[in-house]
């Protein structure tokens, strides 16, 4: 079904406008990239403004040390009157150290202009080797930092009943992997995704794994909100070209789920009449 925020005319394709909406604020794009692992500050820059994304998410324990501001860091050469900035807790292996986190994220984004900047990416991850989430620590961070009007978007392992748990206690989305950050295996857990997808009254936002533009279409296609990226493009061979794939990747999956797919059939069924034709 097409969503009630969408303005649909389809005279003209280019004139439609389907916004994310998360928490109070509207974003153009369904693209959010994240900005570790490119080989140099001017690739990610350009990639970043190839992907035409309106979310930016960063680290923020790589940004603590004053040298983090001075004139060639990547946050001093983005325009935050274009780009939001969603601050994460990548790093935290309790919920007590990302409640931490987040709030110098909130200063970091004062400094950025945003003052009114409350977003927070939440990752409560303890396990070394397979960087999976701890449920309870992010419900745990998820509930205290809600309580602190903090606008608050956990990253989850795709458990459909973690997800409804987190949105019930007032997240803004829910955004379960993929596949193992930075594997590039894509969507591995299919099924889950689509549960949580269809029980979410808040925005889905496919988080890691995603390794090429196909991922993204996927995502797309099966109803994901949006879907947010960083590996796939740092680590391409050509980020730049690549941020222009996963940008038009997700716009044509976005378009195929709102269009609504034909239903699969049996058997094959010809394209052209066949009545009117000579025996």
């Amino acid at each position: 079904m097409i969503s009630s925020n969408m303005n649909v005319t389809f005279e003209n394709l280019s004139d439609i406008t389907d916004d994310l909406v998360i928490g109070d604020q509207v974003f153009t794009s369904r693209l959010m990239l994240g900005t570790g692992k490119y080989r140099n500050l001017g690739v990610a820059k350009q990639s970043i403004e190839c992907s035409q994304t309106s979310i930016i998410t960063v680290a923020i324990r790589r940004l603590q040390s004053s040298s983090n501001f001075q004139p060639n860091n990547l946050l001093n050469m983005l325009d935050w009157k274009s780009i939001w900035l969603l601050p994460n807790t990548a790093g935290c292996t309790t919920a007590e150290d990302a409640i931490k986190i987040a709030t110098l994220g909130h200063e970091i984004c004062k400094k950025m202009g945003q003052e009114y900047n409350s977003f927070v990416k939440l990752e409560v991850i303890p396990d070394s080797k397979y960087l999976l989430p701890d449920p309870i620590g992010t419900l745990k961070a998820a509930e205290y930092l809600i309580s602190k009007n903090y606008t608050v978007l956990p990253y989850i392992y795709p458990d459909p009943m973690l997800a409804k748990q987190l949105e019930e206690l007032g997240c803004a989305t829910v955004m379960p992997l993929g596949s193992p950050i930075g594997s590039g295996q894509g969507l591995q857990n299919l099924e889950n995704i689509q549960i949580i997808i269809e029980n979410a009254s808040v925005p889905v936002v496919v988080d890691a794994g995603i390794g090429t533009a196909s991922d993204a279409v996927k995502a797309m296609e099966i109803g994901a909100s949006a879907v947010l990226v960083n590996s796939a493009i740092a680590q391409a061979k050509f980020p730049q070209l690549m941020a222009k794939a996963i940008n038009l990747g997700v716009h044509a999956g976005r378009y195929a789920y709102l269009a609504e797919r034909m239903k699969k059939l049996s058997r094959a069924m010809p394209s052209s009449p066949s009545i009117g034709f000579p025996n």
